[in-house]
């Protein structure tokens, strides 16, 4: 115990030193324990000694979930209704991409822009009436540079006007259980009933990043659009300064003030961590990076698959001799670094199995266990269905087995 102390209040002072002038150009693998933040450092301590605390951030609201299963790690106010500025721009990049998956676009298209999009306003690229520009740029616009009119620009070009736009931003929500949240505009400006939780900009986040071309977009830290005439550098710091960051959008208007849905993977585990309401970019930007590395502190990927190749069964009197167990379900769950032991894994499949078989039938189960207790149970189900043989083959079958050939 001694020992962890002394390592973790070492990582604790090293946080406090004064960062030198420049810093600000330096990335996060020349600076030692940038990415464990104090407040994470303060908890590792508590639990150590078997204290509880809570992680407190000067935010109105904020939300940390896990990308894999969207398990909620830590929230706080999550369900407040408040207006989300250019983190809306996620739901927009959403239906993009959708477009892009069903081929209803693609990045090789040019778009003209028309002059609603060109006298949006706030943030922009400064496109010009009956200027044109490919899908793939106005995509790099809008996750690097959030233009507004590069936004505006796509959404017109998807659904024919940016009000018929909106109307789709928020029959997705609904489709994707996003109860607290209303579109009045594509790209995020202040409107009257305009506005999202941390929650539901955690789901429609979610939802993003399913696509993963995506982070091709979201990763950028400096780029050039026209030839290289107009220059793009993200807004969203985090790309350049937090290990394993991918994204994903952040937002401002006098009324959101400074917003983030935050995103970055390391060894394989995903985090969604999303800041409302920040009094400033650092206060907003450094709790985004207390949440991602509360959670890559304190959780790991634990898989649930057997590292033993699933056997097939066998299936009595039927028109196959054997089906396939396939597990269902996720490959891996996200468990506390401390709380889980030594891990094994019980394999529980019958020798044979009667026919008919139906695929997607339960033939089995493997049992997750650490330390003698039985932490998650997989389903083993069929891979294809086995009907019963036909008279001829049951004839054959019972022969085989009548003279040991079986």
């Amino acid at each position: 115990m001694k020992g962890i102390k002394k390592l973790l209040a070492a990582g604790l002072a090293g946080l406090l030193l004064t960062v030198p002038v420049g810093a600000e150009e330096t990335t996060w693998e020349e600076i030692p324990n940038a990415n464990i933040p104090a407040a994470v450092i303060q908890k590792e301590v508590a639990e150590a000694e078997g204290m509880q605390v809570a992680l407190s951030l000067p935010v109105k609201s904020a939300i940390l979930i896990d990308q894999n299963t969207g398990t909620v790690r830590y929230e706080m106010n999550a369900d407040e209704k408040l207006p989300p500025a250019s983190i809306t721009k996620i739901m927009s990049l959403l239906l993009f991409m959708e477009a892009l998956d069903s081929g209803k676009i693609a990045l090789t298209d040019t778009v003209t822009c028309s002059e609603a999009a060109a006298g949006f306003g706030g943030s922009q690229i400064w496109l010009k009436p009956g200027e044109e520009m490919t899908v793939d740029d106005l995509l790099k616009a809008v996750a690097v540079q959030s233009a507004n009119d590069a936004t505006v620009c796509l959404a017109e070009y998807v659904a024919g006007s940016e009000e018929a736009f909106v109307q789709l931003m928020n029959q997705k929500a609904a489709e994707l259980g996003m109860e607290n949240t209303h579109f009045a505009c594509c790209a995020g400006l202040d409107n009257e009933g305009h506005y999202s939780t941390a929650r539901d900009i955690a789901l429609m986040s979610r939802a993003l990043l399913r696509y993963p071309k995506i982070t091709d977009y979201t990763t950028i830290w400096m780029d050039t659009l026209r030839n290289g005439a107009t220059s793009l550098v993200n807004t969203n710091r985090l790309v350049r300064f937090y290990q394993g960051a991918t994204g994903l959008k952040t937002g401002f208007t006098e009324k959101a003030m400074y917003c983030l849905s935050a995103t970055a993977e390391r060894e394989g585990v995903e985090y969604i961590a999303v800041i409302m309401h920040a009094d400033t970019i650092d206060k907003r930007n450094n709790d985004a990076k207390v949440l991602l590395s509360y959670g890559f502190a304190n959780y790991r990927l634990m898989p649930l698959r057997s590292p033993d190749v699933l056997p097939p069964v066998r299936v009595t009197l039927g028109s196959a001799d054997s089906v396939q167990p396939v597990y269902d379900g996720a490959e891996a769950a996200l468990v506390p670094k401390n709380g889980i032991g030594e891990v094994s894994y019980e394999l529980d499949l019958p020798d044979t199995l009667p026919a008919p078989v139906e695929k997607g039938q339960q033939i089995g189960t493997l049992r997750v266990v650490s330390d003698g207790k039985e932490i998650y149970t997989v389903k083993l189900l069929a891979d294809s269905s086995v009907g019963r043989a036909s008279f001829g083959r049951t004839l054959l079958e019972l022969v085989k087995s009548y003279v040991g050939l079986g």
